[in-house]
């Protein structure tokens, strides 16, 4: 059985889920339909990655030969009509919307019977309160999607959410390598040298103790990859157990921070103002 977390909601959220975000087109459906066969039935998803229908053909694949239920699987979309429309500045071109209302409109998705269960990503503590807060909420957020590995803890961010009830799922555990806007001098936690070591001491990759990171801290954890190796390799993280000392080891290196959001930096409700 795979370790889960359980949501506000009642429902179980496996811990390790496979991210799908820049995830090759021409090579998703395989990928998916790999990980059903490692054991993954937590699939991260979003309409703005543009491959959303390939995930569906390896899912349904594996419906269909008979390697899981649906059932079984917990599967996470984030909507949307179009992508992200960007001005000359290089910022996200603001629609006006308030928030709190198109919270309001995915409660209705609840009632609709569309989605069991609803969430929030890169957002700050002010405005988880003024979810919290807004007159004739009907649901909770079950779940805040943030960045999070050793170089950004996110201890503050997590605790608050834990203690209101808010499961966390942590994207970027890996530190996102191969992102197209890495500079020669960033920080890399697969080539950070304690991490190595911690890895060799369990006989293990540093990107398995970066995943085992997060469940040992009951945050359910996202890694994209189409190899079906690493695809493997990720979810072969319950047969080892970081030490107290190795865990204080991870959470001791100076904060930084893959996504800092600079095209969104002049949105009015960019996050990223506050200490968490």
């Amino acid at each position: 059985m795979i370790p889960s977390v359980t949501l506000n909601t009642g429902a179980k959220m496996p811990i390790v889920g496979l991210g799908t975000w820049l995830a090759d087109q021409g090579k998703v459906t395989e990928a998916v339909k790999v990980a059903i066969s490692a054991g993954y039935r937590h699939f991260d998803c979003a309409y703005v990655y543009e491959n959303e229908e390939e995930v569906g053909a390896g899912i349904c694949a594996g419906i269909d030969e008979g390697a899981v239920k649906r059932e079984d699987l917990f599967i996470v979309s984030k909507t949307g009509d179009k992508l992200f429309p960007f001005d000359e500045h290089q910022q996200i071109i603001p629609d006006g919307s308030n928030f709190l209302d198109t919270w309001e409109a995915m409660e209705k998705l609840v009632d609709a019977g569309l989605v069991k269960a609803i969430g929030i990503s890169n957002f700050n503590k002010d405005q988880i309160e003024s979810i919290f807060n807004k007159p004739g909420l009907k649901y909770k957020p079950a779940n805040h999607q943030i960045e999070c590995h050793p170089f950004l803890t996110q201890v503050k961010m997590i605790n608050y959410c834990q203690s209101k009830g808010i499961s966390v799922t942590a994207y970027s555990p890996l530190g996102s390598p191969n992102r197209s806007w890495a500079l020669s001098d960033d920080p890399s936690l697969l080539d950070e040298p304690k991490i190595k070591d911690i890895a060799k001491k369990y006989n293990k990759t540093p990107a398995q103790v970066l995943m085992r990171f997060h469940v040992q801290r009951n945050t359910i954890v996202l890694a994209k990859s189409v190899t079906p190796s690493r695809i493997k390799e990720n979810f072969q993280v319950f047969d080892f157990e970081l030490s107290e000392d190795d865990m204080k080891t991870m959470m001791s290196f100076p904060e930084w921070r893959v996504f800092k959001l600079r095209w969104a930096s002049k949105h009015k409700d960019f996050p990223l103002n506050t200490e968490y």
